[in-house]
């Protein structure tokens, strides 16, 4: 990846109001929201959410005097619950100061810099001091959207770990994490928080952004063509282990982790076949409410996006999704709140020889007996299906795939079968009016002696 020569950022206070422009960099003027947290005099931390095209209007008026956060994501609904979502334009690391707090902002940009030459890593699209430590930015040219948080989690997880010997915070690397806010002050030592690198084009003078697909394969141990083929592999084996066996086997993550990452995407595409169904039973949903809840709540956990400490507000934000106006008690999902910290802490459970997570892993026939799943619900669902319409999802992939390799379809085949064999009919029978024998009209339409006999016989 070509080295870009760094471009440093330093602002001195004065008495005029300096624009904040930091957070336009990966938030979008699209549709969704974004949300500010701060911290009032008398009543703590407080947290607001705004739609994106308030964006700059909200930048202009927060209190700087303060501590104030801003989320590094968008959201389809006012609020910061991973369930809810939208995008995400960028990667990012939270860098705390430890014994470090002497450094000042020249000072960490070179070590972070340093850093990122030891690891391999990209250098960041922003530094941003925030008045202590430091935030890593590395902006990303597409966002990602909520199906893809899985990878993003995982590159995630990846980055963090590679800044862990100058402070990286492994526990601020998820989608919902806010963090502090350009042009504020840290109240704990009455610094300004402030960018203090940036990476430029020097063509165009644009921040430098990278592609996700890039970033994934600099930093996951193994590439992203190796790691869907492996994923794609583990699939396979995983329907021909389902047809020979009637219980589902856990099988344990290898060297990189990539079936755990796997069971991690099926559990968040299962708990998406949820939302979609939920929508489309909308007002029809009566007397499944706390099934739907239990369900989603259980493979969110599973998926594992947030941290389990947040799961019950997450649950919240699933509640008010599946059926507005409805409320419940914590407690009706105290089990799952349980088993999920159990999950978060590597516990297995041990049954008849075998360990599984502490969690619930159905078979796709369970939910949809529980759930009364219909085959045209089915149809709209990604992974919550019967093997009839798996079966009949696999025969339209192979359909897809003969037409794109330029095979006929069986029904085309035969018809240009009956064409041929009209034709040649006709010809035979030509030939055979001139006198010629059947070895003769063999050789003169290239085809066996026994054939013409056919062809002949047909006719009469």
């Amino acid at each position: 990846m070509p080295s870009i020569a760094p471009v440093c950022v330093k602002r001195t206070p004065n008495t005029q109001i300096e624009l904040i422009s930091e957070p336009e960099s990966y938030h979008s003027s699209q549709w969704g929201f974004f949300s500010v947290v701060s911290r009032h005099p008398h009543k703590g931390m407080l947290q607001k959410s705004y739609p994106l095209r308030m964006l700059p209007e909200v930048l202009s008026t927060v209190p700087r005097d303060r501590d104030t956060y801003i989320s590094q994501a968008e959201f389809t609904k006012p609020n910061r619950r991973v369930v809810n979502l939208a995008r995400v334009g960028l990667m990012f690391v939270d860098i705390d100061p430890g014994p470090a707090t002497h450094l000042d902002g020249d000072q960490w940009s070179m070590r972070c810099l340093i850093a990122c030459q030891d690891e391999g890593v990209p250098a960041p699209s922003l530094i941003v001091f925030s008045g202590r430590g430091v935030h890593m930015k590395w902006l990303l040219d597409r966002p990602i959207p909520r199906a893809a948080v899985m990878r993003w989690n995982h590159a995630q997880k990846c980055l963090v770990k590679r800044f862990e010997h100058i402070g990286a915070d492994a526990g601020a690397r998820d989608a919902s994490r806010v963090l502090r806010l350009e042009g504020t002050i840290n109240q704990k030592n009455q610094k300004r928080c402030e960018v203090i690198w940036e990476d430029r084009d020097p063509r165009d003078g644009e921040l430098v952004r990278y592609s996700f697909d890039t970033l994934f394969d600099e930093l996951v141990d193994v590439p992203r063509h190796i790691y869907e083929a492996e994923r794609e592999a583990e699939q396979k084996a995983r329907e021909e282990r389902q047809r020979r066996r009637k219980s589902f086997t856990l099988i344990r993550g290898g060297k990189y982790g990539l079936r755990r990452l796997s069971d991690r995407q099926l559990a968040w595409d299962r708990l998406e076949d949820l939302r979609t169904l939920a929508s489309m039973r909308s007002g029809n949903i009566e007397g499944q409410r706390m099934l739907f809840l239990f369900w989603t709540t259980n493979f969110l956990a599973l998926a594992e996006p947030t941290k389990a400490n947040q799961l019950h507000y997450e649950a919240r934000s699933l509640a008010k999704e599946i059926a507005p106006g409805w409320t419940y008690q914590d407690c009706d999902l105290g089990t799952t709140f349980r088993r999920a910290t159990a999950y978060a802490q590597g516990e297995q459970v041990e049954f008849n020889g075998r360990k599984y997570p502490p969690l619930y892993t159905p078979r796709n026939d369970t939910l949809i007996q529980a759930l009364k799943i219909t085959d045209e619900e089915q149809k709209k669902l990604k992974t919550i299906i019967s093997k009839t319409e798996a079966a009949e999802r696999h025969a339209e992939r192979e359909r897809q795939r003969r037409r794109l390799a330029g095979i006929a379809e069986r029904s085309e085949y035969l018809e240009n079968m009956a064409d041929t064999t009209k034709r040649r009919r006709e010809a035979a029978l030509a030939l055979r009016a001139k006198g010629l024998s059947q070895r003769a009209i063999a050789k003169e339409l290239g085809i066996s002696q026994p054939r013409v006999v056919k062809l002949l016989k047909s006719d009469n």
